[in-house]
């Protein structure tokens, strides 16, 4: 049945988006306690505006409201948009990025299962594309409950005073320092890749793998993007010096890596629907995000990644047609 006439929430669809909000549950507790209280207020305010956007819109089309908003994929984008955003971020920037996920990803293409982009990533790009300052901003430490309250809602000391450049940032501009001095003296970089970062990428695979166990979705375009980052920044990676591109492993756990490998790459909708089409969807992603971190103006470009692969996505899935349908 078309999704634009469905009268109840799809089952199956409801499952497993409440399977993938289960499998953010790390990811989202380690944000918060690196973090602090923004990470929960980004989430209440995602979900809220995901919500309200869904509903306003759903009217306005003269579309059943109850099924669409039970079938839990709006929450799913503001659980999404919630983990990716910054924590420092003003109250406005959760719902003017949740607003244009469901209303530019998702509703102007005709609700679930009709979105040719992944709707997270769509209001995550039209934020960074609009306010590219609050978006640069992270938390160095996690404020207290009553300095989160005044840092979102506008009664705040400089931002500047909680904020500290990411190990991409930091990576991106170095010109001076080694890989080694980097990792020594500077407080973004941990064991692996970011301090904080390389936790959270754990937890998000931790979820992830998760979701694998339980068959939501197919290995391919995860082990594609992981498999892709690493090749392309194994082939790119020139030493410890300065104008060393990084590790391997530090691209895989820094950033928003394991989210947009097991959480965002695998949106069935906007993605591939062939195994070997996803492993190229993935790939792709995974070569994209490289040479933005490495070359491109943003430290990390998953989004814009993900974005530009789903544009490829029907041609990759008619490529994976006619191998499997050649003679042999």
């Amino acid at each position: 049945m078309s999704c634009r006439t469905m009268q109840a929430p799809d089952p199956r669809l409801r499952a497993a988006m409440g399977l993938v909000m289960l499998a953010c549950t790390p990811g989202l507790l380690v944000l918060f306690w690196l973090h602090g209280w923004g990470v929960l207020f980004n989430l209440l305010l995602c979900a809220a505006t995901a919500l309200a956007t869904e509903s306003l819109l759903l009217a306005w089309r003269k579309q059943p409201i109850g099924p669409a908003l039970n079938d839990g994929s709006a929450l799913v984008t503001a659980v999404l948009l919630s983990a990716a955003l910054p924590s420092l971020a003003p109250w406005w920037l959760p719902i003017i990025a949740t607003s244009a996920a469901i209303g530019l990803g998702k509703q102007a293409f005709g609700g679930v299962g009709l979105n040719l982009f992944n709707p997270a990533m769509v209001g995550y790009a039209f934020v960074v594309l609009c306010f590219p300052l609050p978006m640069s901003h992270w938390a160095s430490q996690a404020p207290d409950l009553l300095d989160s309250l005044r840092l979102s809602f506008g009664a705040s000391p400089p931002v500047d005073a909680w904020a500290s450049p990411t190990v991409l940032d930091a990576l991106h501009h170095n010109r001076s320092l080694t890989i080694d001095e980097l990792f020594a003296h500077h407080p973004a970089f941990g064991h692996l890749g970011g301090r904080d970062s390389e936790w959270v990428n754990l937890a998000f695979l931790l979820g992830g793998l998760f979701l694998l166990q339980r068959k939501v979705y197919s290995w391919h375009a995860p082990a594609g993007l992981l498999g892709g980052l690493f090749v392309f920044s194994l082939l790119g990676w020139n030493g410890s010096g300065s104008d060393s591109n990084g590790s391997p492993l530090l691209h895989l756990f820094s950033g928003s890596t394991m989210l947009t490998a097991f959480f965002i790459a695998t949106e069935p909708v906007s993605g591939c629907r062939r195994p070997l089409s996803r492993l190229l969807f993935g790939a792709g992603a995974g070569l994209v995000i490289y040479l933005i971190r490495t070359w491109g103006s943003l430290p990390d470009g998953s989004a814009f990644a993900i974005l530009l692969m789903n544009l490829a996505a029907p041609a990759l899935d008619r490529w994976a047609d006619r191998r499997q349908q050649a003679p042999t």
